[in-house]
C-alpha cells in the first residue's frame, strides 16, 4: 500500500509541476516578449536624443564658424585702418595692398 501512495504521490506531483510549468512558459513568453518591446523603444529613444545632440552639435559648429567669420573680417577692416592711416591712403586702397 506505502508504494501505491508513494506512486500516486509522484503522479500527482508530476501533473501539478507539469500545469505550473505550462503557465510558467506562459508568463516567461509574456515577460521576455515585455522586455524586447521595452528594448525596443529604448532603443528608439536613444536614437532620436542621438540625433538631436548631433543636430546641437552641428548648430553649435555652424555658429562658431558664422562667428570666426565675423571675427576675421573685422579683423581684416581694422588692419587695413591701420595701414591707410600708416601710409596716409584710403580703407580701400590698404585692402587692394
Amino acid at each position: 500500500m506505502r508504494k501505491f501512495t508513494l506512486f500516486t504521490f509522484v503522479a500527482a506531483t508530476s501533473l501539478a509541476a507539469s500545469a505550473c510549468s505550462e503557465k510558467t512558459q506562459d508568463a516567461a513568453e509574456t515577460t521576455a516578449d515585455s522586455a524586447a518591446n521595452d528594448a525596443a523603444g529604448a532603443a528608439d529613444v536613444a536614437g532620436n536624443a542621438a540625433e538631436a545632440v548631433a543636430t546641437d552639435a552641428g548648430k553649435a559648429v555652424d555658429n562658431a564658424a558664422a562667428a570666426t567669420d565675423e571675427m576675421g573680417d573685422k579683423v581684416s577692416q581694422e588692419a587695413a585702418e591701420v595701414e591707410a592711416g600708416a601710409h596716409n591712403e584710403s580703407v580701400s586702397e590698404a585692402k587692394r595692398d
